[in-house]
């Protein structure tokens, strides 16, 4: 196998492609990378609480089926209480309302992670241009 020499004017068309990376440049780039890291996890947690939300939805569905005299086992913790239905349905209810405001808040800290993000990918795209690859 032949390797290719590179000339003298291929050495400086190189050279002259190359953009010093400042420290307020890894700074942005570091910053990025940590805006990144935290995306996925809010997104993994966004889509655990929308499973739990749909679980719930299905319990609540359920127990519409339910007598109004039968007790109903609730889960709290580790252990199941057996409670009015009446009183199940409240605490359902008021534990779909906590995790939709919950999603709420995880979707507009996403929102600003990435509003974040798209500032730095314009700062850096600019400094840089094709010679760095923050897509996602």
């Amino acid at each position: 196998m032949q390797r290719r020499m590179l000339s003298k004017e291929d050495e400086v068309t190189a050279a002259g492609d190359e953009v010093e990376v400042r420290r307020e440049d890894q700074d942005k780039i570091n910053k990025f990378s940590r805006l990144h890291q935290r995306e996925i996890a809010i997104e993994e947690e966004l889509k655990d609480k929308s499973k739990e939300r749909e679980d719930l939805e299905d319990v609540s569905n359920e127990l519409e089926l339910a007598d109004e005299d039968e007790k109903i086992p609730y889960k709290i913790g580790d252990g199941f209480v057996s409670l009015p239905l009446e009183e199940v349905q409240e605490m359902l209810s008021n534990s779909t309302s906590r995790i939709e405001e919950e999603v709420a808040a995880l979707e507009d800290k996403l929102g600003e992670i990435r509003e974040e993000q798209d500032a730095l990918k314009v700062d850096l795209y600019a400094r840089f241009g094709k010679s760095i690859n923050l897509e996602t």
